[in-house]
């Protein structure tokens, strides 16, 4: 697929991905995607730098967390006006060269929101830790009986209209996929979940896999699933 008419841009949060961000933006399709924005949120490797050799737009983000640094982005881009904005990890789970899942069914068939489904795709063996297991079920069957849309996934990897993504009015930090999955629903927008792969990465995980990291899951998606709701 080669896109000539939208405007395509990608943010990419990253914290001490030194090990893959030079992988993530290899990966990105160019003859889809004009514009790349890395925000480093306070890494201590060479993050920053090598977004600068890659030709990615850099910006910096002290404040730590998820949500923070793509506000940042979000508010860079808002100069460019793109048609588009796909938002992708920088540890190399996702696979950056499947963008094209994403933003097809917004370009050909008008879908606002498409998030890449990891559930529903080809996922490495070992790469869904169990607190991301969990967080996925407890986040889709809330979602499901709170605001009656069924999604199998609230992973980072997905695309959405950018003039859509303004109006959604975006503020939480650790809850944001979830933030964004639930106030579409509550807009009315169309929305689809498309399979994507998943792979364990080679970056360092920023939640370990035990019951301390399942708590920090679940009160994050409560947090946010139940913020949302009113």
């Amino acid at each position: 697929m080669e896109n000539k008419d939208k405007k395509i841009a990608v943010i990419i949060p990253a914290l001490n991905e030194e090990k893959t961000l030079a992988l993530v933006l290899r990966d990105i399709p160019r003859n889809l995607v004009s514009e790349v924005v890395v925000i480093d949120n306070g890494s201590s490797d060479r993050t920053p730098e090598i977004a600068k050799e890659w030709g990615a737009t850099l910006l910096f983000e002290s404040k730590r967390g998820y949500g923070y640094p793509c506000l940042k982005g979000i508010e860079n881009l808002k100069t460019q006006n793109p048609d588009i904005v796909v938002f992708v990890d920088g540890n190399y789970s996702d696979h950056p060269n499947e963008i094209y899942k994403l933003v097809t069914p917004i370009i050909e068939e008008d879908y606002d929101l498409v998030i890449g489904s990891r559930t529903i795709g080809k996922v490495e063996k070992g790469a869904l830790r169990l607190p991301v297991r969990f967080g996925n079920l407890l986040a889709t069957v809330l979602i499901s009986l709170l605001y009656g849309f069924k999604y199998t996934d609230v992973g980072p990897f997905r695309a959405i209209k950018f003039d859509k993504l303004l109006r959604l009015d975006m503020s939480d930090n650790l809850g944001w996929t979830i933030e964004m999955q639930v106030k579409a629903v509550k807009r009315g927008y169309k929305i689809l979940e498309v399979p994507v792969s998943y792979r364990k990465g080679t970056g360092k995980s920023k939640l370990t896999g035990n019951i301390k990291g399942i708590a920090t899951v679940g009160y994050r998606i409560l947090r946010a699933v139940f913020k949302n709701l009113f």
